[in-house]
C-alpha cells in the first residue's frame, strides 16, 4: 500500500495536542485555546444558602427542596454550590455501577451499536424525568439522580437475572431495593435519592416525593416508546403492527409518543395536583407496555435467552458461593458490610451465597459470559446470543 499520506500529519497533531498541556495563560488566568474570548460578564456567584433559598421560594409546593449536606446516613459538609441532591447524581454518575449499565442487556443481549442498554435507557428516563419535572416546578437534579441510579441494581442479562438471582436471597432479588440498599450504599447518597430508586417499580410502595413519582412514570414511557423503536430496527415487529389506540392518540414514532406522553403527564398534574397521566394517554400507554410484551419481552427468542441467562447466573453464583475467598474483598465487603472478615466466611453459607449474588449481579453481560467460559467450561452453545448472532 505505500506510505500513509497521513503519517507526518498525525505527527504534527500530536505535536499540537501535546503543547496544550498548560493552556495559554494570561496576566491573571489560564485560558483553553489562544485566541479563547469568551466571558461572562457582571454576574453574581449564588452560593448553595442561596441557591436553597431560591428553591423555597420557587419550586412547587410540595417539590422537594435540597438542605445543606442533605439527610444522609453519614454525616457530611456541606458543598459550597452544589446542592445535596447535585451531587448525588454527580456521585451516580462517576461509579462503577452507573458506568457497568453500558454492558447491561436493556432488551438485547450484546447490544449492537443502535440498540439500547441500561445505561441509554437510564439517560433517556432522565431526559422524560426532567421535561415533566421542570413543566411542573419540581426538583430537577433530584429527578436526574432517581433516574441515572433507578437501575444501578440491575443484574446482567436483562429481568431475567431477577429470577436467576433470587433463589439465594431471603425475599428474593429486586434491582430496585438492591440498587438503593447495596449496589449505591457506598455512596452515602441522601434518603429522597434512595427512596426513589428503591421505589421506582409500580410493583414497589408508592415513592415518598413527588419527584419519585415522576421518575417512576418517565421509567415506564421511555421503555415503552425506545423498547419498540429497537425492535423495530431490529425487525422484531413493524410500526404497523401498533395497536390502534397507540398509533391514534401518541403517534407511531419515539418522539411523537414521547412528546405525547409527557405532555400528558403535564396537564393531567396541573389540573388535579397529583403526578398523574391522563386516562385516555395512560390507557394508551398500558395498550403499548402489552403489546411490547406480547410481541417483544415474552417472544420464544427472549424466553430462550433468559433460559440461558437464568442457568448462566446461578452457576456462576454457586462457584463464587462456594469459594467465597475468590471473590473481591471490596465487593464482598459492600454488600455484607465493611466490618466483615472475608476470610471467615464459610463456604456455602447464606453470606457467601449473598456476597456471590453481589459480584455476579454487578457483572456486565460480556464479563458473566467470558467468567463462565473461564471458570466453569460453559458450553459456549448454551450462552445467551444477541440479534443477529
Amino acid at each position: 500500500m505505500g506510505d500513509l499520506p497521513f503519517a507526518d500529519s498525525a505527527d504534527e497533531r500530536a505535536d499540537r495536542w501535546a503543547a496544550t498541556m498548560a493552556g495559554h495563560r494570561s496576566d491573571q488566568l489560564v485560558v483553553a485555546h489562544a485566541d479563547s474570548r469568551a466571558a461572562v460578564g457582571a454576574t453574581t456567584i449564588l452560593t448553595r444558602e442561596q441557591r436553597e433559598e431560591l428553591e423555597r421560594e420557587e419550586l412547587a409546593e410540595f417539590a422537594t427542596r435540597a438542605d445543606g449536606a442533605g439527610n444522609r446516613v453519614r454525616d457530611e459538609q456541606p458543598d459550597p454550590y452544589r446542592t445535596c441532591f447535585e451531587r448525588d447524581r454527580d456521585r451516580i454518575l462517576h461509579d462503577s455501577s452507573f458506568r457497568r449499565l453500558a454492558g447491561k442487556t436493556q432488551v438485547f443481549v450484546f447490544p449492537e451499536d443502535h440498540q439500547r442498554t441500561r445505561m441509554t435507557h437510564a439517560l433517556e428516563v432522565a431526559q422524560v424525568g426532567r421535561s415533566v419535572a421542570r413543566a411542573l416546578n419540581l426538583n430537577v437534579p433530584l429527578v436526574e439522580a432517581m433516574a441515572i441510579g433507578h437501575d444501578c441494581g440491575h443484574g446482567p442479562g436483562g429481568h431475567a437475572s431477577e429470577d436467576a438471582l433470587s433463589p439465594y436471597l431471603d425475599g428474593g432479588f429486586n434491582h430496585a431495593p438492591w440498587g438503593a440498599d447495596v449496589t449505591l450504599l457506598p455512596l452515602n447518597l441522601c434518603a429522597e435519592t434512595l427512596d426513589g430508586i428503591r421505589n421506582h417499580s409500580w410493583s414497589r410502595p408508592a415513592p415518598a416525593t413527588p419527584e419519585g413519582e415522576v421518575v417512576s412514570w418517565a421509567d415506564r414511557i421511555a421503555y415503552v416508546c425506545h423498547d419498540f423503536e429497537d425492535a423495530v430496527a431490529a425487525g422484531i415487529v413493524t410500526v404497523d403492527m401498533l395497536p390502534d389506540v397507540v398509533a391514534d392518540r401518541c403517534g407511531r414514532d419515539r418522539s411523537t409518543q414521547l412528546g405525547a406522553f409527557v405532555r400528558a403527564m403535564i396537564s393531567a398534574t396541573i389540573a388535579t395536583g397529583q403526578v398523574g397521566m391522563t386516562p385516555d394517554h395512560a390507557e394508551a400507554l398500558a395498550a403499548f407496555r402489552t403489546f411490547n410484551y406480547e410481541h417483544v419481552y415474552l417472544r420464544p427468542a427472549s424466553r430462550r435467552q433468559g433460559e440461558s441467562v437464568v442457568a448462566l447466573l446461578r452457576a456462576l453464583v454457586e462457584y463464587y458461593a462456594d469459594r467465597p475467598h475468590s471473590l473481591p474483598t471490596q465487593t464482598t465487603q459492600a454488600v455484607l458490610g465493611a466490618a466483615v472478615e472475608v476470610h471467615h466466611i464459610d463456604a456455602g453459607s447464606a453470606e457467601a451465597l449473598k456476597a456471590a449474588v453481589g459480584y455476579v449481579a454487578g457483572m456486565t453481560d460480556r464479563f458473566a459470559c467470558q467468567q463462565g467460559l473461564t471458570l466453569l467450561n460453559w458450553d459456549r452453545a448454551k450462552l445467551p446470543v444477541g440479534i443477529g448472532t
